[in-house]
């Protein structure tokens, strides 16, 4: 019998490319059919045959207090009786970047966006405008949305410009992105040494959740922040996926590095389309109105959005609430990796505050080729097998996962239960 998922599936590649409106969505990695959600309730979602998962995907991160939670509920609620949208400045903008600002101690102003694509862009070009040089330095494997320049492969030499990993991108674009290999800082060194003149920023994913989940190495953030010091380049933080969601202060709290500039995204907007980038006053100067670095959105700072937004960032202030999340992602992937090695899988996982990664290898990748060499045939089975037993894992072997404030040690009982049993079929 046909399920509802793959009627509408059929239905949406009709009108809409590939089915789906981002395309890891469309589950071409693993194969088969994408889950459409009708609903989704604290730690589970419902697709369209009224089936009921256990969710680590939580909207790619920013459901980290649960979906659909009843003070972000109402603050959207309250927000949308008021009017959807002014193209005007309002209070709750102001106390949002306010916000903001007190918690991430290296931000002294930002600028309110719709996306994180959005928001590396233009602190990409704001680094350019305020340094006055056109390259910028990136990491394999690391995502920092789908703007021309970023989207760019390594070049066949250890120091040359990259090239376009898209079409539709022009190499003149590509050339002005250098891309290096993640946590190698010898690599950087080099290419500072070669072309530091010519460097405006380096921009890191400080710990990368676009090729799995990836931790720096000891001495590998310190190293960018030095070398962006000594050469006058701006440090480029990118905590999309990563601030407010391990931790109070994301990575650099977590570590202690200060960054010129940082982008965020997923949990400052609660589930609603929120971006920013912030950081050092002298350099957030050179923005319009102020300076003549152009940025602009008729929908930046939507109300209702940083309503959303405000009311995630207040819930996630309450003590403990990082705690608690850490436990039950370390509850998770210690759990999945002794029943892999129960069941003689290579498996192996690793987590940092609410974000976790699964790696079908012998150990925990560093790097994108690392990453690329782990089996992921053997994910591809353990997804839909796990997809099947109510357990709703990313569809794909190079996306992190996310544990919520709503996941229960019960929840996570349960995967683990169910993941022993698949594991014990993976041979």
């Amino acid at each position: 019998m046909t399920s509802k998922n793959e009627i509408l599936f059929q239905r949406a590649q009709a009108t809409i490319p590939g089915g789906v409106n981002s395309p890891v969505r469309a589950f071409r990695s693993v194969g088969g059919s994408p889950r459409f959600i009708e609903r989704a309730q604290g730690a589970r979602v419902w697709d369209a045959d009224g089936k009921d998962y256990i969710d680590y995907v939580g909207s790619w991160g920013p459901a980290i207090t649960g979906h659909a939670h009843p003070a972000i509920v109402e603050a959207v609620r309250e927000a949308a009786l008021r009017g959807l949208s002014f193209g005007a400045p309002t209070e709750a903008e102001v106390e949002m970047a306010e916000l903001i600002c007190e918690l991430m101690p290296s931000i002294d102003m930002v600028r309110l966006v719709s996306s994180g694509t959005e928001a590396t862009m233009s602190a990409i070009r704001l680094a350019r405008g305020f340094t006055g040089r056109d390259a910028i330095i990136k990491f394999e494997g690391c995502y920092h949305g789908h703007a021309d320049s970023l989207l760019v492969k390594a070049g066949s030499g250890l120091l040359t410009f990259g090239n376009p990993s898209s079409g539709g991108v022009p190499a003149d674009f590509a050339k002005h992105t250098i891309v290096l290999d993640y946590n190698d800082l010898g690599q950087v060194e080099d290419a500072f040494k070669a072309r530091g003149g010519e460097i405006a920023a380096v921009i890191v994913e400080a710990v990368a959740g676009n090729m799995n989940l990836i931790k720096p190495l000891p001495g590998f953030l310190e190293g960018l922040r030095e070398l962006c010091t000594k050469y006058g380049a701006v440090l480029i933080f990118d905590e999309v996926m990563t601030g407010f969601r391990v931790g109070a202060q994301g990575v650099q709290g977590l570590y202690g590095i200060t960054p010129d500039l940082t982008t965020l995204g997923k949990v400052i907007g609660g589930g609603m389309p929120v971006g920013a980038f912030g950081g050092r006053r002298d350099i957030m100067n050179h923005i319009a109105p102020l300076g003549s670095v152009y940025q602009a959105g008729t929908l930046s700072g939507s109300p209702v959005a940083v309503a959303a937004g405000l009311a995630s960032l207040k819930l996630v202030r309450e003590p403990g609430f990082y705690d608690a999340l850490a436990v039950r992602a370390t509850q998770l992937v210690d759990g999945l990796s002794a029943a892999a090695r129960d069941a003689g899988v290579s498996f192996c996982a690793d987590s940092v505050g609410g974000m976790f990664g699964l790696y079908f290898a012998e150990r925990v990748p560093r790097s994108f080729t690392e990453v690329m060499a782990s089996d992921r045939d053997t994910f591809n089975r353990f997804f839909h097998a796990m997809l099947e037993a109510g357990h709703y894992f990313a569809p794909s072997a190079f996306e992190a996962g996310f544990v919520s404030a709503a996941h229960t040690a019960a929840d996570i009982d349960a995967t683990i239960a169910a993941a022993r049993e698949v594991f014990a079929q993976l041979d």
